[in-house]
């Protein structure tokens, strides 16, 4: 648990281990924060929902440095090692935590803000996908979910539709 004179730092995690360095953190007393958001995923033809790291390879850990065993941290499963400044832990600027909490919703998962939208003839680039690194020209907006978009390819014109968490402004 965090007490009075306990401050946030952060601690790197392994490729994918956040939730490990986190259970492991909190079996050894210390208190975590993993700031998790809700992602739409397409995979298999199939949408699906899943919890995502906001920070990927990141936790929160609260530690009072006077009190605390801090440097077992770096020797944590899951842990890649606690973010110093020389030999001394960062710590996270006042409120930050606490700003991330006040985002949550009820079920403890971050809100992102809305994406903008698009409307015809905005240039976009592409960010993930067969076409990464494409710029487009918005054709259509069906939904919120799917983007028609022109790509210039071999010298003509081509509509795709692409997710519109897949493309950004230009």
């Amino acid at each position: 648990m965090t007490t009075d004179r306990a401050s946030w730092y952060v601690a790197q995690t392994h490729v994918n281990s956040e939730a490990k360095a986190a259970a492991n953190l909190e079996r050894q007393g210390f208190s975590i924060y993993l700031p998790r958001y809700l992602k739409r995923r397409s995979h298999a033809r199939k949408i699906e929902t899943v919890a995502r790291p906001l920070f990927p390879r990141y936790v929160f850990v609260a530690i009072d440095l006077a009190a605390q065993r801090w440097r077992s941290i770096q020797s944590t499963l899951g842990v890649s090692h606690l973010v110093c400044v020389g030999d001394r832990p960062a710590q996270v600027a006042d409120g930050v935590v606490s700003a991330l909490r006040a985002r949550e919703d009820d079920a403890g998962f971050i809100k992102l803000a809305a994406r903008p939208a698009f409307s015809a003839g905005d240039k976009v680039r592409i960010v993930d996908g067969a076409f990464v690194d494409s710029l487009a020209l918005v054709e259509d907006v069906s939904d919120h979910h799917r983007v028609a978009v022109l790509l210039n390819l071999l010298g003509r014109k081509v509509r795709v539709f692409v997710g519109a968490e897949l493309i950004a402004a230009a």
